[in-house]
């Protein structure tokens, strides 16, 4: 057999369970095959077998492809009028008032064509996977109806049909309150319940399903029922929980076995038990934390000593975290959370596919995973987190293909 593709003279950060720090192979040589992983290892160590194509990569670090496992990617228009309103002291209620807020995103998107979502969110993507991010994670939730909960959704699906990335689809429809259901929470997670999660799921347009469990979104109780419905259609779930107050959602989110919980700031011990216990990934959201201005940690220690994952990602979203930059992202976990820069990696690559269920294909340079590597110009992985403002992302490859070729 013949591979398709030898990389060599390069230092691999595996992301791999290993002594080293990153799971570094000092002098590696990494073989890809048909869209996969053939073998890595020391260069000294390599078979002799043929590959169609040898590149030297002159010392270069090659890591897993990058995984943004929390992104609302797809939506209509921007609200940068509202952040300078905020900025000139008009009050977010206010806004919110005068037909702002999630509400001016749900109305956009509910006007706009799924040709124009996709190029919006075509433009955005691309600025995230230019740095390396090969797996992404778009969610719905700014559509609240099934026509425009399905059109998000459906775009989501064309920018994995026309860009180099893998994209994971998530149904948020339990994200906010439409404005037809105002004061009728319990009626609208009934339509969730009742007609959304059960077309999506029949339409294959979800990988995954979300809520937002919180003071201001959805109680437990109408979140336990989004997920007895999502087990019932055989969809994993996952939730925002515990940003804002704790509602115990990481408890309930737990019991039904989520792939992660994300935001986390107010979790509480007995929520990080019960997520080391069932195996749930702790999802932060520095952007998020950023833009809104917060003081509140979420608990690292807590999380390190229950042996709870730790991923990272932008949280993409146009009212509290319109950022399109994964790198930026690990510095301020670095910076604002206090995780090291090989916590901050493992967070973008091994645990991030692991909050999308893509454990065991995504997320490390293993034999037999996806062949998806980022190459940068970096003298230690560290970097990764330690700059920031710029992009040292020399090469991508996706699938085993070359996105960009080093130079």
């Amino acid at each position: 057999m013949t591979w398709d593709l030898l990389l060599t003279d390069c230092r691999a950060a595996t992301m791999a369970d290993s002594s080293q720090p990153y799971g570094a192979i000092d002098d590696a040589a990494i073989a890809l095959n048909g869209g996969k992983i053939a073998w890595i290892g020391p260069r000294r160590e390599l078979p002799s077998q043929q590959a169609t194509e040898t590149v030297r990569l002159g010392g270069r670090w090659v890591s897993p492809g990058l995984v943004d496992c929390h992104t609302h990617l797809v939506y209509g228009g921007d609200r940068a009028a509202e952040f300078e309103q905020r900025l000139k002291g008009t009050t977010y209620e206010e806004i919110a008032k005068a037909g702002g807020g999630i509400a001016s995103t749900v109305k956009a998107t509910r006007a706009a064509g799924i040709d124009e979502l996709v190029a919006s969110a075509g433009k955005r993507l691309q600025e995230l996977t230019a740095e390396g991010v090969t797996t992404i994670e778009i969610k719905s939730g700014y559509g609240l109806d099934l026509d425009n909960e399905r059109k998000q959704l459906l775009a989501a699906r064309r920018l994995g049909e026309m860009h180099p990335v893998t994209v994971r689809t998530t149904c948020l429809a339990a994200h906010a309150l439409p404005p037809e259901f105002t004061g009728d929470s319990d009626g609208y997670i009934a339509r969730v319940c009742d007609q959304i999660l059960p077309a999506m799921a029949c339409e294959s347009l979800a990988d995954a399903v979300d809520a937002f469990c919180e003071k201001i979104a959805f109680t437990p109780a109408q979140t336990r029922k989004v997920f007895e419905t999502a087990k019932r259609l055989g969809l994993p779930v996952k939730l925002h929980a515990e940003q804002l107050s704790d509602q115990g959602g990481t408890q309930l989110a737990s019991a039904f076995g989520a792939l992660s919980c994300d935001h986390l700031e107010f979790v509480s011990d007995d929520g990080i038990a019960a997520m080391a216990k069932a195996g749930v990934v702790a999802v932060l959201l520095p952007g998020a934390f950023y833009a809104l201005r917060e003081t509140k940690l979420p608990p690292i220690d807590g999380f390190r000593k229950a042996g709870v994952p730790i991923a990272i990602s932008t949280d993409h979203n146009p009212g509290t975290s319109p950022t399109l930059s994964l790198l930026l992202m690990l510095s301020m976990a670095t910076t604002f959370f206090r995780l090291t820069p090989e916590e901050a990696l493992q967070g973008a690559t091994r645990h991030a596919a692991k909050a999308l269920g893509l454990a065991a294909s995504h997320g490390q340079l293993q034999p037999g995973m996806a062949a998806d590597l980022a190459i940068w110009s970096i003298e230690r992985p560290a970097e990764l987190s330690y700059w920031f403002g710029g992009n040292p992302c020399a090469g991508i490859i996706q699938n085993g293909s070359w996105v960009k070729r080093c130079a």
